[in-house]
């Protein structure tokens, strides 16, 4: 195992940060680094200026128009966009459809919508999560009924991520019911704008529009618009979720508010000194510090095996689990340090506000961020489910 970065690798972290250094739009960066929340514009804005640079599609290999850099690249990548305070690359298209079209889709599939993903013409939602089938997600009761050349879909998913943006979404749907749950699954391409889809709001804790529920009602969609063969859709499922998983454990958003909170805790006194010279203040950061250097030597050593043509092993849901518990914990840091001016909260503050801030900088988003947070634990496979695969694969002797 080799945890050094080579100079090559080197040279390219120098490339990634002269990149970010010339064409990060600075406003953009302040955005992300208060915590406000990205328009549309905002994320098509970065994704325009990545695809321009050939960047946007790390993952993909260079016949569909990406990168094809290895792991070590786009962990370099990803670090110094998280420390430029870059937004983040949404991922529903780019990184978790497109991967399932490259393997399983028609090519005439991956010649119409792979390109459109680049351009940012068509922006992706996921449409797996229904109530009563998130973490059991096999258990999924959306139908989708073939009549003809069209398949009849009536269901709803819930916690559609930004699908008020969406113009296009790929979902899981049930066509053979009377087989194992697994079994009868398919994937669908639909379009949103077609009659019987309806998107309805779901305002979060910390008061912003994030999460949708999608209800499909009589919505005929095409046959062609199914990936692969009918009731296979689990696999193309499983395939996704490994691409939703890489990189959640968030390694540079951890560092990247880390370094957020000790700033906020100099600026901020406690009894006359800076509130980082508290002994049990200091004694929680040096604590998540600790635990954040483990789990980015971890990271690293997945890294090298993927380098070496490894597959990331448990390790993924052991990276995935502490990765989240970190990332809440510098939360609930943040907060405690902006003590009295987490308090204030208003919704609008959130999604942006000509309002000059209540209190210092950096303490104004802390409590939305706080709260937004409390579902890292959760998608991408519950931490309760990884743990699960955890004692499975580790005391159980097998996946």
């Amino acid at each position: 195992m080799d945890l050094s970065f080579s100079a090559e690798e080197q040279a390219f972290r120098a490339e990634v940060c002269g990149f970010l250094a010339d064409k990060l739009p600075p406003e953009l960066a302040q955005t992300v680094r208060d915590g406000r929340g990205l328009s549309k514009d905002n994320y098509e804005r970065w994704h325009a200026l990545l695809n321009e640079q050939g960047w946007l599609a790390p993952n993909w290999p260079k016949e569909f128009g990406g990168c094809e850099w290895n792991a070590v690249q786009r962990h370099i990548f990803e670090d110094e966009c998280c420390r430029a305070h870059a937004p983040r690359i949404v991922p529903f298209g780019l990184s978790m459809l497109a991967p399932v079209l490259q393997k399983f889709g028609s090519k005439q599939q991956q010649d119409h919508y792979l390109p459109r993903i680049l351009s940012s013409q068509d922006w992706w939602c996921q449409g797996y999560s229904e109530p009563g089938a998130g973490s059991d997600l096999a258990s999924l009761k959306t139908k989708a009924v073939r009549d003809g050349d069209t398949y009849v879909v009536n269901g709803q998913k819930t916690w559609t991520t930004l699908g008020q943006y969406a113009n296009w979404i790929f979902c899981l749907v049930r066509t053979d019911p009377t087989v194992k749950q697994q079994a009868g699954i398919s994937f669908l391409l639909i379009d949103m704008d077609t009659p019987g889809i309806e998107v309805r709001p779901i305002i979060l804790l910390d008061g912003t529009h994030e999460v949708n529920e999608v209800w499909f009602t009589d919505v005929r969609v095409p046959v062609e618009n199914l990936v692969g063969e009918e009731n296979m859709g689990w696999t193309y499922a499983k395939y996704l979720l490994t691409h939703e998983r890489t990189n959640i454990a968030g390694v540079g958003f951890s560092q990247a508010g880390l370094a957020a909170v000790k700033r906020l805790a100099r600026s901020q006194m406690h009894r006359g000194r800076p509130l980082i010279e508290n002994p049990h203040f200091a004694a929680r950061v040096a604590r998540v510090e600790i635990d954040l250097m483990a789990m980015s030597t971890t990271n690293l050593r997945i890294i090298s095996g993927a380098a070496k043509g490894q597959a990331p092993g448990v390790e993924s849901s052991m990276l995935k689990v502490k990765g989240t518990q970190i990332r809440q914990e510098i939360n609930d840091l943040a907060r405690r340090a902006a003590g009295v001016y987490a308090m204030p909260f208003a919704s609008e503050g959130v999604e942006g506000s000509n309002e000059a801030p209540i209190g210092p900088e950096g303490t104004t988003h802390v409590a939305a961020q706080y709260f937004n947070n409390r579902k890292l634990s959760i998608f991408g496979g519950s931490n309760e489910i990884q743990r699960n695969i955890i004692a499975k694969v580790k005391l159980g002797g097998g996946a």
